[in-house]
């Protein structure tokens, strides 16, 4: 943190022009992308995702949001505000200073991305802590950064363990901002710990339980199918957007949960070093046990299996389940309130849009939801009914660095993504001249 402040106030990055800043981000962007084998690597041997998304998806995301911001940051102007005729009022952004960052462990490289592409674009320091339990990509690209032209002290990584590091950087009194993706039970104590010290801003990215809403007129059931399918089994369900709550509505459901099912059967455990593989090991036997000791609360609270539930390749050592959906889920079983993270799939009927709307807002989080209908009306007064912070219509996890990212409830404040992003790192500041 000391290296971080002394960085800022040196001034070699904090008041380098936009347009040179946004040179070194675009070349830290291409330096990512020239290490993207090397970079996927790291990042599967670390937590056991796919080579193939690591490579495709990760990597390629990550460079993408360093660009997308490095460009944007000197195409961002400030404002005049409406004054007096012998009054200029000048509206300014400037940076916050020294930015904490903490990341998860499900998309290192991509949510360490998302956070430094508009901290770093804005001039302010960086130190950034990544989960302990996948720390290299973080340190290789700290590396890259130093290449790209970053001067030493923006950008630092502090590895280490929540309990020891995180709360070090969430109680330090130098610290001017912390954003965290993770957990809603670690973001509401960091909140406590910012109060306890210099009421630092704090921004959360946090948990999520999202609804899956498919109506009887969706105008492609199989895609609808499908789409639930890889919602759930993308990366392990190790996503904080994972469509875990599956909505159907009751004339449909006997004929679309059997589509479901056998569309389930497309994402199959492997070896996460082989091309071919599509869902890899949750991250370690932690995560494991929580998600075993999930499925049998499903079957304790009567919910009925209808697809995978067991560990598998256990010969191997490694930390695999097959993907797991339950029918005849209530709102009121441990599944479908709580984020299991991990591939396992509820599913919920429904009569009529007032009860999916209800079903699906009944949650603590408010990350993500997904709409299936050929009703215009139903999709636009659905989609504003419901309290989650991104509302996809007719397919499931969309968008791109051009929209915000981030939830309502208790999955969070602030927005990643997008313009808005650049909130979180700058301050508003007025300046008044008498002419």
């Amino acid at each position: 943190v000391r290296d971080a402040r002394a960085a800022f106030d040196s001034g070699a990055w904090s008041r380098l022009a936009p347009a040179k800043r946004k040179q070194v981000m675009i070349r830290f962007a291409e330096l990512i992308e020239q290490h993207g084998e090397e970079l996927a690597l790291l990042e599967t041997l670390d937590m056991g995702k796919p080579i193939s998304d690591s490579l495709s998806i990760d990597v390629a995301s990550a460079a993408n949001a360093l660009r997308w911001s490095g460009e944007a940051i000197d195409k961002i102007y400030d404002e005049v505000a409406a004054t007096s005729h012998d009054q200029l009022g000048l509206v300014t952004r400037e940076p916050v200073g020294v930015v904490a960052a903490i990341v998860p462990w499900n998309f290192p490289l991509l949510m360490t991305c998302w956070k430094l592409g508009p901290a770093l674009s804005t001039g302010n320091s960086v130190v950034l802590k990544p989960s302990e339990k996948s720390p290299l990509t973080a340190i290789r690209i700290a590396q890259l950064a130093i290449e790209a032209g970053i001067p030493a002290g923006v950008f630092n990584v502090l590895p280490g363990f929540g309990h020891t590091v995180g709360k070090a950087l969430a109680l330090h009194m130098d610290v001017d901002t912390l954003v965290f993706t993770g957990s809603t039970k670690i973001a509401k104590q960091l909140m406590i710990y910012a109060g306890e010290s210099n009421m630092k801003r704090v921004w959360l990215e946090a948990g999520g339980k999202s609804p899956n809403i498919v109506f009887a007129d969706a105008p492609d059931l199989q895609a609808a199918a499908e789409a639930a399918a890889s919602a759930i089994a993308f990366n392990q369900g190790e996503v904080c957007t994972a469509g875990s709550r599956l909505l159907v509505e009751n004339s449909i459901k006997d004929r679309f949960v059997p589509m479901v099912v056998e569309a389930i059967k497309a994402w199959k455990p492997g070896n996460p070093l082989d091309p071919a593989t599509n869902v890899g090991a949750l991250v370690d036997t932690t995560q494991l046990n929580n998600v075993l000791g999930y499925i049998q609360a499903g079957h304790d609270d009567g919910a009925k299996l209808v697809a995978g539930g067991k560990r598998v390749m256990e010969e191997t050592g490694g930390t695999y389940v097959e993907p797991t959906i339950f029918d005849g889920v209530s709102n009121a079983m441990r599944i479908a309130k709580e984020e299991i993270f991990g591939p396992v799939l509820s599913v919920i009927g429904f009569d009529s849009e007032e009860e999916a709307v209800a079903i699906a807002n009944d949650t603590v989080y408010g990350l993500a939801a997904a709409v299936w209908t050929s009703n215009l009306s139903r999709a636009h007064l659905v989609g504003k009914a419901l309290r989650a912070g991104s509302v996809w219509i007719n397919q499931y996890d969309g968008g791109d660095m051009t929209a915000p990212f981030g939830g309502f409830k208790q999955s969070g404040n602030g927005r990643d993504k997008s313009l808005h992003a650049f909130d979180k790192y700058t301050e508003l500041k007025a300046t008044w001249i008498k002419l």
